[in-house]
């Protein structure tokens, strides 16, 4: 038992000495696929653009407001993780890329072609196309400009559908037919306004243009849209460095570095003024509305300064007595109440209408603190709407306005306006009420007021009209400077960590490298798999292990390749190789004898051209060198063929005896080589099976072994006719004939199992046109009988011992063994 799981074991494993011998039969397939590999490495690195990978960080703080359950309950900070996503949603937002792009001068793009390879010149372009914004120009056609001498250039454009775009409004013009001719081709000076209905601008040398380097040269340029840039610079990647921190990379790639560069950069502070401004619109409102109320209020203060200086000056008064004093005090800190009531009231009053006209958006609300309002009930209120808003414009990024989730919103959106519509008419009410009550107070000390002289009455109703004015217009002016210090001081909550830049940059594609690596890999692999395919995909017996796994049969030896042209070897080259593995078959087959001293060997096959018929020439040649008397029978009856490898005549046979029209004598030939007879097939009889079958076909048998120490016998395909198993019954050795890269595996499976299962005797497997060369490794050693050819025993093909490749003087020989002169 462990004997047979050794013997498995051994079977199992992979012979890498004949892989490596199969291999380097194809060694010129690895060296072109290797070559070829490399040399389209080496081309596709040369040519293909490279690409560059540039990127910035920046840190987005996490917005602390408001109270995060989900926090207190130990399960992490999700409100922050939920900003740290929508402030990258606000990165990626086509808007904010917008935004950025309109801040560059990317509106036209240079570009030069250099060995196959199309470069775009940023900042390098020795030339400059200047338009104005007003004019439309046209995006899709290609300009192709060549510098002349003389200050000129030949402009060319190319291109059959284009659109008309405005820079102005940053749209397509529409309605304008999609095939135009701009009419712009022809020679230029520098310079010089190129206009037409679609198009107006002029191409400028700048201070990069070298004559020598760019005269005659060829440059292209075209007119992007924005629009176009955009989507093109949206490819972007953003994405925290690590799982707990809020520092984004911002990455992206891009043939030209410094545009990428200079994109995002721009990219990092249109988000940081975007920011900024989100944080500055609670001032800036509170400005335009203060704004807004001083247009009236300067008015009126301007005609009571007048009033009151026509006044003084007409009726030359100048103070009050200490009484009047007294109520003119009273009176002034009355109207300043009032006054700021008033504007608080005003407030009210927008603040109320704002709500209920602006149903989608309170972007230009005013917060109440900003007016000097410290009502706890409205701040909260006021906070709550803003937070709903803001949630609901993030829900909107990832949700349709029918989202349930959008309903929501909108249900509590709607419930905290009408609370804040009934708190705000409250707050009227009682601003009315305190405002009423300062008029009552204020009507008091009229009834004093009217009292003093008439002059001085006149000139108290004056100057308290002026102080009224003059007290509004001071405390708006004070909410105003408190407003714009605010906005002035505000920082971004963000905040650029590196910037983008091009120091040690390094291309991410092509990776050179690696390319030559796969190339030098494929190179390999390619000639691998296609020698293993082959192999797989080939159905014919290549050497011993394929007849291993279909038979258990001996295997009594093996013929290697003949490159002759005549099929009687043994004979005309005694000293060849062939000649010498039939000898070793020979020897192999005295084992099968068994002692017997005469021997009848039958050689057969699955079907035609395996070579039995030429093993049977030579193996009964080499029994007769031998000095044995030899007869060879061709029992071939349906095609005939040694007949014509020896020059006879097949007038007379097996089938001329079998069919008592000849006797035994009559029908064997004598050959010319010693000890070797012959025995015909003869005329091709109708009924080739019966006459093998027949008691006549006993008779010869018995005769012929009488006769001879050893017999032949070379029989028909078993493949094709039943005649060999026929015949079998008078053979001691029979011989299955397979050829090297002929014989089909499944048809000589099928018949060998069919063979075996007939429990014939002493059945083995003769391999003819055996290749020995470094791929047939598993035929060098041999079978365990004698010596191998090549790789065995050491001797290989030759040293003295063959002469395969070199010329015999033949002649005498020839003469000698056929009768030839």
């Amino acid at each position: 038992m462990e004997n047979y799981i050794k013997e498995i074991a051994q079977e199992e494993t992979v012979d890498f000495k004949q892989l490596f011998f199969k291999f380097s039969r194809y060694w010129y397939l690895f060296i072109i696929t290797i070559f070829t590999a490399l040399t389209i490495a080496f081309l596709f690195n040369k040519y293909t653009e490279p690409i560059y990978k540039v990127g910035t960080t920046v840190m987005i703080k996490n917005d602390k407001s408001g109270f995060d359950p989900q926090s207190m309950l130990g399960l992490g900070n999700l409100r922050g993780a939920q900003n740290l996503q929508n402030e990258m949603g606000v990165l990626r937002s086509r808007t904010l890329i917008t935004s950025a792009i309109k801040e560059l001068n990317f509106n036209v793009s240079y570009f030069i072609e250099d060995n196959f390879v199309t470069r775009e010149l940023y900042k390098k372009s020795p030339i400059t196309v200047k338009f104005d914004t007003a004019y439309p120009q046209p995006t899709g056609f290609r300009f192709t400009l060549t510098i002349l001498p003389d200050n000129k250039f030949l402009l060319v454009t190319e291109g059959e559908s284009a659109s008309i775009y405005s820079y102005s409004k940053h749209d397509v013009i529409a309605g304008l037919p999609e095939n135009m001719n701009l009419k712009v081709n022809g020679t230029y000076s520098f310079g010089q306004t190129i206009e037409g209905d679609f198009h107006n601008f002029k191409v400028l040398l700048n201070t990069n243009y070298k004559p020598k380097e760019h005269l005659n040269k060829k440059f292209i340029f075209i007119f992007n849209k924005t629009q176009d840039l955009a989507r093109n610079f949206s490819g972007f990647t953003i994405e925290p460095i690590n799982k707990e921190s809020s520092i984004v990379e911002i990455s992206i790639k891009n043939p030209n570095p410094e545009k990428a560069v200079d994109f995002l950069n721009m990219l990092t502070r249109a988000y940081m003024l975007r920011s900024l401004e989100k944080k500055n619109q609670n001032a800036t409102n509170t400005i335009n509305f203060i704004d807004d109320q001083l247009l009236g209020i300067t008015d009126s203060l301007q005609m009571a300064e007048s009033n009151l200086q026509k006044f003084r000056t007409t009726n030359e008064v100048m103070n009050f007595d200490f009484q009047s004093n007294q109520v003119f005090t009273m009176m002034k800190e009355l109207e300043n109440k009032k006054a700021e009531l008033i504007v608080k009231n005003k407030y009210y009053v927008y603040l109320r209408d704002y709500i209920t006209n602006d149903a989608n958006s309170i972007d230009g609300l005013t917060v109440p603190s900003s007016m000097g309002i410290e009502d706890p009930i409205l701040a909260t209120l006021i906070g709550e709407l803003t937070r709903l808003y803001a949630e609901r414009g993030e829900a909107l990024m990832t949700a349709r306005e029918k989202n349930p989730i959008i309903a929501s919103f909108d249900d509590r959106i709607r419930i905290n306006k009408k609370t804040l519509q009934e708190n705000i008419k409250n707050i009227i009410n009682t601003s009315n009420i305190a405002i009423t009550d300062i008029d009552n107070r204020i009507a008091q000390l009229s009834s004093r007021i009217n009292q003093l002289p008439g002059t001085q009455r006149a000139l108290f109703g004056i100057e308290r009209k002026f102080k009224l004015n003059d007290a509004i217009y001071t405390y708006l002016l004070e909410k105003r400077s408190e407003a714009q210090i605010t906005r002035a001081s505000n920082m971004p909550d963000n905040e650029v960590i590196d910037e983008a830049v091009i120091d040690k940059i390094q291309a991410v594609f092509p990776k050179k490298s690696l390319n030559y690596t796969i190339a030098l890999l494929l190179g390999f692999v390619f000639p691998v798999v296609y020698v293993l395919g082959k192999d797989y995909l080939n159905d014919k017996l290549q050497d011993k292990k394929d007849l291993e796994a279909l038979t258990d049969l001996p295997i009594v030896g093996h013929i290697t390749h003949s490159s002759k042209d005549s099929n009687i070897i043994v004979a005309e080259y005694p000293k060849s190789s062939i000649a010498e593995s039939f000898r070793l078959v020979r020897t192999n087959l005295s084992y099968f004898a068994e002692g017997k001293e005469k021997l009848v060997i039958l050689a057969t096959s699955t079907m035609p051209s395996e070579g039995k018929t030429f093993i049977s020439i030579n193996l009964a040649s080499i029994f007769a060198l031998y000095g044995k008397k030899t007869l060879l029978i061709g029992y071939d009856l349906r095609k005939p063929k040694i007949y014509q490898d020896f020059g006879l005549l097949n007038t007379e046979g097996i089938s001329s005896f079998l069919i008592k029209k000849a006797d035994i004598d009559s029908i064997i030939q004598k050959s010319s080589l010693d000890n070797l007879d012959i025995l015909l097939a003869g005329p091709v009889p109708p009924n080739p099976a019966e006459l093998i079958a027949s008691k006549r076909n006993d008779e010869l048998m018995a005769e012929l072994k009488e006769r001879y120490d050893y017999i032949i016998m070379d029989t028909p395909p078993v493949g094709l006719v039943t005649d060999a198993f026929l015949l079998m019954k008078y053979s001691d050795v029979n011989l299955f004939v397979v050829r090297q890269n002929y014989t089909n595996k499944k048809i000589f499976g099928a018949i060998i199992s069919d063979i075996e299962k007939r429990n014939i005797k002493n059945l083995s497997i003769l391999i003819n046109d055996v290749k020995m060369d470094r791929s047939t490794y598993g035929y060098s050693y041999g079978y365990g009988y004698g010596y191998g050819y090549g790789y065995g025993y050491g001797y290989g093909y030759g040293y003295g011992y063959y002469v395969d490749d070199q010329e015999q003087e033949k002649k005498g020989v020839i003469d000698n063994l056929f009768g030839k002169s």
